[in-house]
């Protein structure tokens, strides 16, 4: 279950969320704390600094990309499905600063449903009523019920996955508007535009571990683009200090199915390939699949500061 809570402030938050933390505790659940560290510290108030309440730094089930997470997330209900329980856990997104960065939350948050749908989890996500209107929005329309002082209750507003990841805005890429730094037209040997990639990147100033994670992601999505999608394949990349942009085309009409990429195409199976784009989105911040009359576009970006 995936459920939430807008609220104004902490102890409107508390009111709510520590009796039901309290309630699963007393049925045998497990119950979880991921939220900011003003949201923890009213929830931890509340429950009575119960020891059974186990408080983990949002970063280490949220973690900085969408995939990292919901596999975190899976981990830890397996992890009691072993002995028969059920994890309730308080969460709190960390959106980010840009609407790029909402973009991936916003997507998380609809994903999920079909993610834990048969997960020993119950999730009660928190928004703070001062988020900006977008985030505030995809609160009603990606849980299928609300929390509140007299209870839980249907949510009418909410649209299923498959319809709202289809209709999830991708916010513009000012770099995409310039000149691009390095161009591969008609891609026939995706190994040598490696080479190409790495000879660019070498030059940029930035961590070594951000760069070779952003050659790595340009690297599988190519190489899939060439091997399954249909030609021409291209490449776009632009560098701009502390930035790096690609778009990989392709003329077909592949990855239209909008929960791609959020793990592995075949499961536990990783020998059976189908990691291109599970593997992108945990190597970049930003990753997004654009389809137009053109094909289809798989447009990877990664900052540093």
């Amino acid at each position: 279950m995936h459920d939430a809570l807008i609220y104004d402030d902490a102890a409107q938050l508390a009111e709510v969320a520590a009796p039901w933390l309290l309630a699963g505790l007393a049925a045998g659940d497990v119950a979880v704390v991921a939220t900011g560290p003003d949201t923890a510290d009213a929830l931890r108030a509340a429950v009575g600094d119960d020891p059974r309440v186990l408080f983990v730094p949002r970063h280490e089930l949220y973690r900085s990309r969408t995939p990292t997470a919901i596999s975190a997330f899976r981990r830890l209900a397996d992890e009691h499905a072993a002995t028969g329980s059920r994890a309730r856990v308080v969460g709190e997104v960390d959106f980010g600063a840009s609407p790029a960065d909402w973009r991936e939350w916003q997507a998380y948050e609809s994903v999920i449903n079909a993610a834990f749908a048969d997960a020993p989890l119950w999730g009660l996500c928190v928004f703070n009523a001062d988020l900006p209107a977008p985030l505030l929005a995809t609160a009603r329309h990606t849980h299928r019920r609300w929390a509140g002082p007299t209870g839980w209750a249907p949510n009418p507003d909410f649209v299923e996955p498959d319809a709202y990841l289809r209709a999830l805005p991708v916010p513009a890429e000012p770099l995409e508007a310039t000149v691009p730094t390095l161009v591969g037209d008609a891609i026939g040997d995706h190994v040598g535009l490696r080479h190409a990639v790495r000879a660019l990147l070498d030059g940029v100033e930035g961590p070594p571990d951000v760069l070779e994670d952003f050659l790595m992601a340009v690297d599988e999505m190519t190489s899939n683009a060439v091997r399954h999608g249909t030609a021409p394949a291209e490449l776009r990349l632009w560098s701009a200090p502390g930035r790096l942009v690609a778009t990989v085309s392709d003329s077909g009409s592949g990855l239209d199915d909008p929960f791609a990429g959020y793990g592995p195409a075949h499961g536990a199976d990783l020998s059976r390939g189908g990691m291109g784009l599970w593997l992108a989105r945990q190597l970049c911040d930003h990753v997004t699949v654009r389809h137009d009359d053109r094909g289809v576009h798989v447009r990877l970006s990664t900052s540093w500061s």
